[in-house]
């Protein structure tokens, strides 16, 4: 579990590096097969390592803000502009893993129209510098429950590269797109997921 400091500290800190992420998300009418509600749209990206995470990298405080250092990443990986502000800003954590021990991820949330996501979706593949290269690809995330598991629980099974994880689902708590009992649902059959596969000789 990251320990929790506030932005405000993370700045002060020497010697630490900062990475900062973001969800970009927003409300969808669209239904699967017609019949099954999306609800709303939920941007990962599949990661030049096979690791899904989410859109952004590493920024040098000393020389840029933290935000204007996301909005650069965000052009590379995604290929338009999207501005990010202070108010965007969820949480800064200092990193628990053994393999980044100075580490400091900052995680920030922005909703936006329908349009505006699909924008994004087409420009990742057109005209951004990183498709292919750092990024594999947008990914959406699947808020809905299917038979067998099928949905978000098997998504969540996947592996996702340090926090990204719990980043996820606490901000699909933050802006209420799913409930807490929905979430430990999809937790507890993601968990099942990767005991049978683990378990599986083939």
């Amino acid at each position: 579990m990251a320990e929790r400091i506030t932005r405000e500290d993370a700045l002060t800190r020497e010697g630490f590096k900062h990475a900062c992420h973001i969800m970009l998300y927003g409300d969808s009418s669209a239904k699967l097969f017609g019949k099954i509600p999306i609800k709303h749209i939920v941007l990962m990206q599949m990661r030049f390592d096979g690791l899904l995470g989410f859109p952004g990298g590493f920024v040098n405080p000393s020389k840029e803000t933290l935000e204007a250092g996301l909005s650069r990443e965000l052009h590379e990986e995604v290929g338009v502009a999207v501005s990010v502000g202070v108010d965007d800003h969820i949480s800064s954590c200092l990193s628990q893993s053994p393999s980044s021990p100075r580490l400091i991820t900052h995680f920030y949330i922005k909703k936006m129209s329908e349009p505006e996501l699909k924008e994004i979706e087409r420009a990742a593949v057109t005209t951004a510098t990183d498709h292919g290269l750092e990024v594999m690809g947008m990914v959406r995330v699947p808020l809905y429950f299917l038979k067998n598991g099928g949905g978000l629980p098997y998504f969540l099974s996947h592996s996702f590269i340090c926090n990204s994880r719990a980043q996820l689902l606490s901000a699909l708590h933050h802006c209420r797109l799913l409930s807490q009992g929905e979430l430990e649902k999809a937790v507890r059959q993601a968990e099942q997921m990767r005991h049978t596969h683990s378990d599986d000789p083939h």
